[in-house]
C-alpha cells in the first residue's frame, strides 16, 4: 500500500470520526488513543461493526465449556461482544448510540466484497452519508485478518466514488505494515490507562489471548493515509508452481468490480522478468486495483499469508 507524506490529522472540535471495526474490540486495539482525543476536544465518534465477532470458537468452547458451537451459541456469543464493545465505548467516553452494527458474516466481509450486487458497497455507502465523517479510520490494506484487508479494499472502493473525501486513516492490528506511519501524537498516561481499561471490557478476548491483546494495544497507535500508487500491475509475488494447482488470486478495483480466480485462470501474463502482470479490463484503466493472493487448502491459520496488496 503507498502512503502520503507523514502529516497528523488535525483533530478539532468540529471533528467527525469514524472508526470502522470488523468486530469488536478492533476500535480500541488500534484506536483507543485516537478516540480519546477527538472526543477530548468535543469532537463525534462513530463506530460502525461490520460483525459481531461470532465466529469465534476457541473462547467460546473455554468459557462455557462446551465444544459443539451451533448457530444458537454463535448468536448469543455474538450478542455478548457487542455488549463488550459498548461497554468499551463507555468506558473511552463514546456513548453506546455512537454504535452502528451491520451485522455481516465473521470471517465473511471477503464474501460481502465478490458478491455480484456489490450490496456491502451500498451499506457502506448509506453509513458515510449517514454520519458524514470528515475522518475514517480503517484497517490498513496490509492487516493479515481476511476481515481487515478486504473491509480496507471496500472503503476505498466506495471512497472513490465520493471523489477523496472523507480523509481516509489505515490502522494495524494483525500484521507488520511497511509504509511510513503517520507521526505518534504525545500520549499521557490516563489515556493509556484509559485504554486499557477500555480493553478490560472484552473478557471473552481476553480470556485466551489477554497477554497477546494488551501488548497490542500498548504498541503505539500508528495511523497511515494511503495514497494512488501509481505503480505498474505487476503482482509483488512470484509463487512457486508446486503451488498453482492450490492459489487463488482476487482482484479489485475502486470502479466497483471485485472476481476470484484460480490460479490457472486467472487473468495474468508474464512480465518477461519473471513476474506476472494483472491483465483485467479494470487493470487497464485507471483504477486503482487490489489484488490478494491466497491458498486454497483448510486450516486452523485464519491469518493471511500474503495478504492484499496494491497494483
Amino acid at each position: 500500500m503507498a502512503l502520503s507524506a507523514a502529516v497528523e490529522p488535525r483533530i478539532t472540535a468540529q471533528t467527525r470520526l469514524l472508526v470502522v471495526a470488523p468486530h469488536p474490540d478492533d476500535e480500541t486495539i488500534a484506536n483507543g488513543l485516537l478516540i480519546q482525543s477527538v472526543r477530548a476536544v468535543g469532537g463525534t465518534v462513530r463506530v460502525l461493526l461490520l460483525t459481531d465477532g461470532d465466529n469465534n470458537p476457541w473462547p467460546q468452547r473455554w468459557l462455557e465449556r462446551r465444544w459443539s458451537i451451533g448457530a444458537g451459541e454463535r448468536e448469543r456469543w455474538g450478542h455478548r461482544r457487542r455488549a463488550e464493545l459498548a461497554e468499551a465505548l463507555h468506558r473511552l467516553d463514546v456513548p453506546t448510540t455512537a454504535l452502528q452494527s451491520l451485522g455481516w458474516p465473521d470471517m465473511g466481509v471477503l464474501d460481502r466484497l465478490l458478491q455480484p450486487d456489490q450490496s456491502a458497497l451500498a451499506e457502506l455507502a448509506a453509513a458515510l452519508d449517514d454520519f458524514a465523517p470528515d475522518l475514517v479510520a480503517v484497517p490498513a490494506l496490509g492487516d493479515r485478518h481476511p476481515d481487515h484487508g478486504a473491509a480496507h479494499v471496500l472503503l476505498r472502493m466506495v471512497l472513490a466514488r465520493l471523489g477523496g473525501t472523507p480523509r481516509l486513516l489505515g490502522y494495524l492490528v494483525h500484521g507488520h505494515d511497511d509504509g511510513t506511519p503517520m507521526p505518534e501524537s504525545p500520549v499521557t498516561p490516563a489515556q493509556q490507562a484509559a485504554k486499557q481499561h477500555a480493553l478490560a471490557a472484552y473478557a471473552s478476548q481476553l480470556a485466551l489471548s489477554g497477554g497477546r491483546l494488551r501488548r497490542l494495544a500498548e504498541r503505539p497507535e500508528r495511523h497511515a493515509q494511503p495514497v494512488a500508487s501509481g505503480a505498474a500491475r505487476v503482482l509483488p509475488w512470484r509463487p512457486s508452481p508446486l503451488l498453482w494447482p492450490r492459489l487463488r488470486l482476487t482482484a479489485a478495483s475502486t470502479s466497483g468490480l471485485a472476481q476470484q480466480w484460480p490460479w490457472h485462470a486467472a487473468p495474468l501474463r508474464r512480465d518477461g522478468q519473471g513476474g506476472w502482470r494483472l491483465d483485467w479490463p479494470a487493470a487497464r484503466a485507471e483504477d486503482a486495483c487490489f489484488v490478494r493472493l491466497s491458498l486454497a487448502l483448510p486450516s486452523p491459520w485464519i491469518f493471511d499469508h500474503w495478504g492484499w496488496r496494491e497494483v
